[in-house]
């Protein structure tokens, strides 16, 4: 929301937190004022315009402090009379700062306000939000730790399990071994038959062949 007002013989454009600077006015810092010569007033896309002031409309401002303009220079000419004339000039000012713009019973300090209240809730939420997801990050973290810890405290444990298993024999092992040596053996043993099944063939060798029955 924003309007237009007139003060001094002259007119602005002013809106929430605005600060002016307007020809002197008969106040004292730190005064509130209400300027009523209100010409124009936009509400988004809503306005009003005055025939010449709008109705029921006014902005208040507080003076901050009573000012000094620039310095300007009048210099006065007049030529083959030997006319020169030379002056300064500051304008007294007052620095005013818009407070409030109201139409009816619209106002534009209520509505800043309003907004600032849901914007301080929702930064209200977000950083509780933002505190209990970190909490739960934090819990999360600290279980991780602890699993970790315990799983690197097991490790040297079951290592130890493995070596004492691997330095140990199990009890079935010896007897496993003392059966599989008479099966070992066994192929020794049959060393004889082979030698008996040898010697009738060697017998057998010297037999006369058929074709020297014949020749005799």
């Amino acid at each position: 929301m924003y309007a237009v007002i007139e003060t001094g013989g002259k007119q602005y454009r002013v809106e929430l937190g605005t600060e002016l600077e307007v020809e002197l006015l008969d106040v004292e810092p730190g005064q509130e004022i209400n300027l009523d010569r209100v010409l124009l007033v936009v509400d988004g896309d809503e306005s009003s315009v005055g025939q010449p002031v709008v109705a029921d409309a006014a902005v208040s401002a507080r003076v901050l402090r009573l000012d000094r303009g620039e310095k300007t220079i009048s210099f006065k000419y007049r030529p083959k009379a030997r006319s020169r004339v030379k002056k300064g000039h500051r304008q007294e000012l007052t620095v005013l700062k818009i407070t409030d713009v109201r139409l009816g019973a619209k106002s534009a300090a209520a509505e800043a306000q309003e907004a600032e209240a849901k914007a301080e809730a929702e930064r209200v939420k977000v950083s509780k939000a933002a505190a209990r997801q970190a909490a739960e990050d934090a819990a999360l973290a600290e279980k991780l730790k602890a699993r970790q810890a315990a799983a690197d405290e097991a490790k040297p444990k079951a290592k130890a399990a493995k070596a004492a298993a691997k330095a140990v024999p199990a009890k079935g092992d010896a007897p496993a071994k003392a059966k599989a040596a008479p099966k070992a053996e066994a192929p020794a043993k049959a060393g004889p038959k082979s030698a008996k099944t040898d010697a009738p063939a060697g017998e057998a060798a010297p037999k006369r062949s058929a074709r020297a029955k014949k020749d005799e």
